[in-house]
């Protein structure tokens, strides 16, 4: 499977699925074990906190936190990355870190852009630096708890909550020049799915103000909207566009704002109550009825190099033009003036039976109902205050993260901060496969014995080394192990081995359960090996052999740095 892996023919999460039902077919893995691979908590919690991200995107929240940190990385690019990675790391040691990377991955992208940095180069070391900012706290990861379980019941004193923060923080600083040193060995080729507003195109639209809108007498350019993703071009009143002084102006009834826009918020305005948005005819319908689709003007269209407003199927049809998009340029002056180029796209509102004939127009090429969908900013406090909630019960001990995530899409669901079918789109199914593939061949090396196998070729190493020496073979013994099995079924069986072993040598255990603490989950050598590596492996379109380039240099002076302070402490 390894060498799968690094030749990647295959996707990662087929190969895990191949050695999963390899491990099945040979007998080394039991229906039990397959089912409590699929019922384990790890893979219902990332899909469960996949689900809770989206309806951070969907309410704009996320949006929310992307603007401010863009529109303080315009003013200090460098500054702001290292204030980014700085909050992530204290965050981490309270929070779960899964839930950190989910919600960071996307900003990371952003921050990719305006800062010219390649989105590959931040994706990966804001995951390590995530994974080791949850080995500052007892309650950083789920991992530290279990070895505190079973060194209690194996009768060490308990582990206060910042007990293994020193040795976390040598960690940390180690990770951090690690990244320092190794970050140009990672590829800086752009995701091509990334999301980025350089791939999505933006729209030229009008947004004219109705005589009921609460916002006459207000100042343009003070508006909300173009605090967003909404940039305002100009005022047309009357026949005049008015393209200064707009900071001296009050909007009247009428009034049209020359806007440029992204289609989301584009969708978010036509439901509001202030504008009448894009072009239409006299008798055509509100923005806000009907559906919306996206069209391209066909190279024959009979109208290119005439105005959008003299564009017959306008006045034809009862229909709306709320944008138009031009490839790496802003149509203009405005929406009714732009001079229609083939491939240009629109955005059209319109009932059915008018959307029908715009597909029968052979000048009109791929009109199909958008997929982009408006933002329910009234609804961001309660995808918010879900994610809180779900962290801070799960912080607190007072129930399992993967219970409270549920219990918050319940709630997410039943308030429409995200719709079911949209909530089930932003599970990433290749990270699930992945992650249950690799528990179930992790349980089947568990019970064909070949975990404990390893474990007994080790230990007399283990029991003829120096004390000195044992810290760094627990350490890396564990690191080696977790790059291949789940993080907490290693914390399970080697904690108590090492608890024993100290006590048959006569010293002190502490040391060495702090050793496998950090040491099961600071494994960054492959995607496999901590499941915010597959996050990231995912979303930043990584090979597997781009993790074992970076994360076995990482892995070893992480592990040096940590296993020196424990040493160095104790």
């Amino acid at each position: 499977m390894f060498v799968a892996f690094l030749r990647e023919r295959y996707p990662v999460a087929v190969v895990s699925l191949f050695g999963a039902c390899a491990f099945l077919v040979t007998g080394l893995l039991d229906s039990s074990g397959l089912a409590a691979a699929f019922s384990n908590s790890a893979p219902i919690t990332v899909g469960a906190m996949l689900v809770l991200s989206g309806a951070l995107v969907r309410t704009g929240a996320i949006e929310a936190i992307i603007n401010v940190i863009v529109a303080r990385a315009e003013r200090h690019p460098r500054l702001t990355l290292v204030e980014v990675f700085a909050g992530m790391l204290v965050a981490s040691p309270f929070l779960n870190n899964t839930p950190v990377v989910i919600i960071m991955i996307p900003i990371m992208i952003r921050l990719a852009e305006v800062t010219g940095i390649p989105a590959k180069r931040l994706l990966m070391p804001m995951s390590v630096l995530a994974v080791l900012g949850g080995c500052l706290s007892l309650i950083g990861t789920s991992t530290n708890l279990i070895v505190d379980g079973i060194a209690r019941d194996a009768g060490l004193a308990p582990f206060g909550i910042f007990e293994i923060t020193p040795y976390g923080f040598a960690g940390v600083i180690a990770g951090i020049v690690a990244m320092l040193l190794l970050v140009r060995l990672l590829p800086k080729d752009p995701i091509k799915g990334d999301g980025s507003s350089s791939q999505i195109p933006d729209f030229l639209s009008e947004l004219a103000v109705r005589a009921d809108s609460s916002l006459i007498g207000k100042t343009p350019t003070t508006l909300p909207l173009f605090k967003r993703n909404v940039k305002l071009l100009g005022l047309k009143r009357g026949s005049d566009v008015l393209r200064h002084g707009l900071d001296e102006r009050h909007l009247r009834p009428g009034d049209r704002l020359v806007v440029r826009a992204s289609a989301v918020e584009l969708m978010t305005l036509r439901t509001g109550r202030d504008f009448d948005i894009g072009m239409a005819g006299s008798s055509a319908p509100p923005a806000s009825a009907g559906d919306v689709v996206e069209t391209m003007i066909a190279p024959s269209h009979p109208s290119i190099g005439q105005r959008l407003a003299d564009i017959p199927f306008v006045h034809r049809l009862r229909v709306r033009v709320l944008g138009v998009s031009r490839h790496n340029h802003l149509a203009g002056p405005d929406l009714a003036g732009t001079r229609m180029r083939a491939a240009d796209s629109l955005l059209v509102s319109g009932e059915r039976r008018e959307i029908d004939q715009l597909r029968d127009n052979p000048h009109l090429l791929g009109v199909g109902v958008t997929a982009t969908r408006a933002l329910r900013r009234k609804k961001a406090p309660i995808a918010v205050g879900a994610l809180a909630a779900t962290v801070t019960l799960a912080a607190l001990n007072i129930m399992p993260i993967a219970m409270a995530a549920i219990i918050a899409i319940g709630v997410i669901l039943a308030t429409r901060c995200i719709d079911a079918e949209e909530a089930w789109g932003s599970i990433d199914g290749d990270v699930l496969i992945l992650i249950i593939a690799m528990l179930a061949v992790g349980t089947g090396l568990e019970q064909a014995g070949s975990v404990q196998l390893m474990v007994s070729w080790l230990t007399p190493l283990l029991t003829s080394a120096s004390p000195a020496m044992l810290v760094f073979l627990v350490y890396f013994i564990t690191l080696l192990l977790s790059e291949l099995l789940s993080n907490n079924a290693v914390a399970a069986i080697v904690t108590p081995v090492v608890i024993q072993l100290a006590l048959d040598l006569g010293i002190d255990p502490r040391p060495l359960v702090i050793a496998v603490m950090i040491g099961a989950s600071a494994c960054f050598a492959t995607p496999i090996g901590y499941q915010t590596n597959a996050l990231v492996y995912r979303a930043g379109e990584y090979s597997f052999a781009d993790f074992v380039r970076i994360g076995v240099p990482t892995n070893i002076i992480v592990g040096l740095a940590v296993c020196g302070a424990i040493l160095f402490l104790n």
